[in-house]
């Protein structure tokens, strides 16, 4: 065996199969341990990462990269700033709309929501509502046919499927002879989106610009224009050079500001929960340290006998590292191999359980993701993979520092 006597002992030791098989049991429930808690880390970090991911996703499919509004809520020369944001080589599109609060009732059922009006070929240039319907299509409204397309959250909680009539009533009244009443008017429902936030697909509702300029009595101004951008992760400094080409005072605003506490939490939340989790593998990984010592006792002859044939203490000391290194490398490869097995497939393992005992993981309502996703980064896989396996190591050194230190006559006195 020459010089690799130590790393052969040590893998014997492993796969002990002597009258003590307590201790080969313990290195089996050491190695289980840091494969479960590598596989748990690695299975969170995916879900943050995907968590991220369809926030992001979703928000820029409801809301533009960056929007340019008028001061006072209006923006009446927003043709001219149209065409000053389409010229810029950095943006893509810009599409004018028109936001409002508006409370829709259908029959006995009614519920608040945001009302934006807006062009539909423009919008589907900027966002990312036509690829979300589920019924009808964006382009279904048009202006003075007065259709409405409602989020299926909504269109569930008004009852109401594609064809039915919805009214709108608005907060701001009519002086009639009969005194102040409500301006309501009478919608089709033209289409049904679902993007999969509660916080869209039950309170935003859309009709055609020109319909919201009649209702909101805007004629011939705005709200704002959305643009759509080549860099999303340029997008105040694009906005800002368009809202400088125009010229007029103007307020401006992008995804980056607007949903920035979304993304921070997140942030905060995925640092939280790997630092937490680290410690679940330096506890599994720190296992392997009362593994070893309770080896050294059991081989203590073992051990004396090496040392009177001429082992070295360094040898004796390779041998025990090289037990605690095979433990913590096999531990951590197979929570590597069934972390990403579990993590590529999660989404439709979730799926499968919901349907199979008809749970709801992640509720509609109270979170802004109804779905469960998952994103695996090569970059998590390889740092937690190192970490695990670093902790294993250094679990090794002092068990096999006081097996080294073992005195052949003291082992052999009552042998």
């Amino acid at each position: 065996m020459g010089k690799r006597f130590e790393m052969w002992i040590g893998n014997r030791y492993v796969r002990s199969r002597s009258h003590n098989s307590f201790v080969s049991l313990i290195s089996a429930i050491s190695m289980l341990g840091i494969a479960i808690a590598v596989l748990v880390l690695i299975v969170v970090m995916s879900v943050v990462n995907g968590f991220e991911r369809e926030l992001k996703d979703r928000l820029l499919a409801m809301t533009a990269h960056a929007t340019i509004e008028g001061v006072e809520g209006e923006l009446p020369a927003f043709a001219a700033l149209q065409e000053t944001a389409v010229a810029n080589p950095r943006v893509a599109a810009a599409a004018p709309f028109i936001d409002g609060q508006a409370l829709l009732v259908a029959g006995n059922a009614l519920s608040g929501a945001q009302l934006r009006g807006v062009v539909p070929d423009a919008e589907n240039a900027v966002s990312g509502i036509g690829s979300v319907m589920q019924q009808g299509a964006l382009v279904d409204l048009a202006t003075g046919a007065f259709n409405i397309v409602l989020g299926n959250e909504l269109a569930e909680a008004l009852g109401v499927a594609v064809g039915d009539k919805v009214t709108v009533t608005l907060a701001e009244g009519m002086v009639t002879p009969a005194g102040v009443i409500p301006r309501t008017k009478r919608f089709t429902v033209s289409g049904i989106y679902r993007v999969g936030m509660y916080e869209f697909d039950r309170r935003l509702a859309f009709i055609h610009l020109g319909d919201a300029q009649r209702l909101y009595r805007k004629k011939g101004v705005v709200t704002g224009v959305r643009l759509s951008v080549t860099e999303i992760y340029a997008s105040p400094e694009i906005v800002r050079e368009v809202a400088r080409a125009h010229g007029e005072l103007v307020l401006v605003n992008d995804w980056t500001r607007r949903h920035v506490n979304f993304f921070r939490s997140i942030q905060i939340t995925k640092s939280i929960l790997f630092v937490i989790l680290l410690m679940v593998v330096a506890v599994a990984a720190f296992n392997i340290v009362s593994t070893l010592v309770m080896v050294v006792k059991d081989k203590q002859a073992d051990i004396a006998i090496l040392r009177t044939i001429g082992a070295k203490p360094s040898s004796i000391l390779k041998v025990f590292i090289t037990q605690g290194s095979i433990v913590g490398v096999a531990g951590t490869l197979a929570g590597v191999v069934f972390g990403v097995l579990i993590a590529t497939n999660l989404e439709v393992i979730v799926g499968f359980l919901e349907a199979a005992f008809g749970i709801k993981f992640l509720a509609a309502d109270v979170y802004f993701i109804s779905d469960l996703p998952s994103e695996l980064k090569a970059g998590d896989v390889v740092r937690i993979a190192l970490i695990a396996l670093a902790l294993a190591l250094v679990s090794t050194l002092y068990p096999a520092w006081v097996a080294a230190r073992t005195a052949p006559a003291e082992a052999l006195r009552y042998d």
